[in-house]
């Protein structure tokens, strides 16, 4: 059994605050009535003893990206305390019931939170733990606890005088999140859904003292101080249930937590925003969704950066619907885009995403798909029956797409050339954030071959080269997840479709069928296409304005008619 707390045995476990430090006065912060055996020495304070100093835990000082895993909530704790704090007389014990509350009183007393089960003794040695607040029915740790046999009582141990606030079980991360550690608020789980709310549920804790308790050793915790905050340090969870006491810990030591639902921090806007703010030099990942360590610090270091698409966020996709002008500047020969000028191209952009905006609940986005290589009837100077057009003449309209909040794809055609070669031509337009690629096979040639004797094709180890190519260019850039459309209208166009690299997360890779004439036709296309790419979860429906019979589809019937929904809908 660990020793009873003695302040004159404690100076090697315990920083003293100094005379300003929360709570330091008792009349304020943690614990400020407890700590009555904490021997003063009998100076200035009526009656002769002076107030206890507040307890502090010790921080520990955590660098780069971790992976914090454990199967359940009592692993994940136990290496949250181990990775943040080096010595703490003074931490919260738990049930797995009672994590809410756990985890809330130990961002106000400032110190770790840990759950029953394996490895807590030993834990609490390596703490130098003297004291515990014991929530919920817990062993005995071989240290004095502390027990609170209401909500009313454990606010009093925490010198709370609000009332407990419900979360929501789908709100509990957010609500740790944001608690303001200048405002201490004791968080308790809400009724389930099928049960009315009783004054009962919202005071109970369901680990009162009982049999299953150790009986407590002391009425009052010591007087606490929180630690000083660590700047830097972030702590991202997936929000699972199993997180909430580590993000307890978490709070107590001054780090902000980031929730990110889908396990990837570039998902959301809040996400990306939260890692901006805090400009991170240590990250701590809870749980099992969010990838290996190298792959979770480029995710964060793209996501600090702020940038965001546009849409919202750091991921091109699931979760939006981009609609595009195709074609090239300056001639209405090659599609739409080219029909107008270059103001007036953004313009009927953003009207025709707007035609969208009711028929989906996801952000609509409007595009511009920019043919940037040409095919040519002739070889040209460089004989690859493909003309590039110079960056310096399309930066103008890609800059203005951004300034106005549009995506931008670059079309390459690349006749006798291969597709890495013509895209890293363009490598200054696709380290801009909102700028992604597309392939087109139905104009690449072999050596012999010239355009419109037959339908070209690509296979999968020349999109692979452009995939590694571009994926990698994004992620030492720190860029947001690009675009990357593969278009067909045949099977055959690439073959092997199934040996594309989807590995990729830098890349969002969507399959745009091309097929135009009379809407059966194109079902039938759109059917065989994705019998081909199964595996494909993105995918493009192409509206031609002169070549559908009896004509394109209308907004209304593009999102109704075509199953499943495309991601990517583009106007030639």
């Amino acid at each position: 059994m660990l020793r009873p707390l003695a302040a004159a045995a404690a100076g090697t476990l315990i920083v003293l605050a100094a005379c300003d430090a929360p709570g330091s006065d008792g009349s304020s912060g943690a614990g400020s009535g407890a700590g009555s055996d904490g021997a003063g020495d009998g100076q200035g304070q009526p009656g002769g003893q002076d107030e206890p100093a507040a307890l502090v835990a010790t921080p520990a000082t955590p660098e780069g990206t971790s992976l914090l895993g454990g199967e359940d909530a009592a692993a994940r704790a136990l290496a949250m305390s181990q990775a943040l704090f080096t010595a703490a007389p003074v931490v919260v014990l738990t049930s797995a019931d009672e994590q809410l509350r756990a985890a809330s009183a130990a961002s106000v007393l400032g110190v770790p939170v840990l759950v029953d089960g394996e490895g807590v003794a030993e834990e609490l040695e390596r703490l130098g733990t003297e004291v515990a607040l014991a929530l919920g029915p817990v062993q005995d740790p071989g240290v004095d606890l502390v027990t609170a046999a209401d909500d009313t009582t454990l606010a009093g141990l925490l010198g709370i005088t609000a009332d407990p606030e419900q979360v929501d079980r789908d709100d509990t991360t957010a609500r740790l999140a944001a608690l303001d550690p200048g405002t201490p608020q004791l968080l308790v789980p809400g009724p389930p859904e099928e049960s009315p709310t009783t004054g009962d549920d919202a005071s109970s804790i369901s680990g009162a003292p009982g049999p299953d308790l150790p009986p407590a050793d002391r009425d009052e915790l010591p007087a606490t101080a929180p630690p000083e905050p660590q700047p830097g340090t972030v702590v991202l969870t997936t929000g699972e249930e199993d997180d909430v006491a580590a993000l307890g810990t978490a709070l107590a030591a001054g780090a902000r937590v980031v929730h990110s639902p889908d396990g990837d921090p570039r998902a959301t806007s809040e996400s990306v925003q939260a890692l901006a703010e805090s400009a991170p030099t240590a990250v701590l990942g809870l749980g099992q969704d969010l990838g290996d360590a190298d792959t979770l610090a480029w995710r964060v270091r793209t996501a600090a950066t702020g940038v965001e698409l546009p849409g919202g966020g750091q991921l091109a996709l699931p979760d939006r619907t981009y609609v595009a002008l195709y074609g090239t500047p300056g001639t209405g020969a090659l599609g739409v885009l080219g029909e107008q000028p270059v103001e007036e191209t953004v313009t009927r952009a953003e009207e025709l995403a707007a035609a969208y905006e009711a028929l989906t609940d996801e952000p609509v986005v409007p595009t511009l798909e920019i043919i940037v290589t040409i095919a040519s009837a002739g070889a040209g100077a460089d004989g690859n029956y493909s003309e590039e057009l110079p960056v310096e003449g399309i930066r103008p309209l890609v800059d203005l797409a951004a300034e106005h909040g549009l995506y931008v794809v670059l079309d390459l055609q690349p006749g006798r050339t291969d597709f890495l070669t013509q895209a890293q031509q363009y490598q200054e337009l696709l380290e801009l954030p909102h700028v992604g690629l597309a392939l087109d096979p139905e104009w690449r040639l072999e050596p012999h071959e010239v355009h419109l004797t037959q339908i070209g094709q690509v296979h999968a180890e020349e999109v692979n080269e452009v995939i590694t190519w571009l994926a990698d260019l994004t992620r030492e850039r720190d860029l947001p997840q690009k675009v990357l459309v593969l278009h067909q209208f045949q099977p055959r166009m690439i073959p092997d479709i199934a040996d594309v690299d989807l590995s990729r997360s830098e890349l969002a890779v969507l399959i745009h069928a091309d097929g135009q004439g009379a809407q059966p036709d194109k079902q039938q296309t759109w059917r065989a296409l994705h019998a081909h790419a199964p595996d494909v979860e993105h995918w493009g429906w192409k509206n031609f304005y002169d070549e559908d019979v009896p004509g394109p589809l209308s907004p209304e019937e593009t999102m109704s008619l075509v199953d499943p929904v495309p991601d990517f809908v583009s106007y030639q």
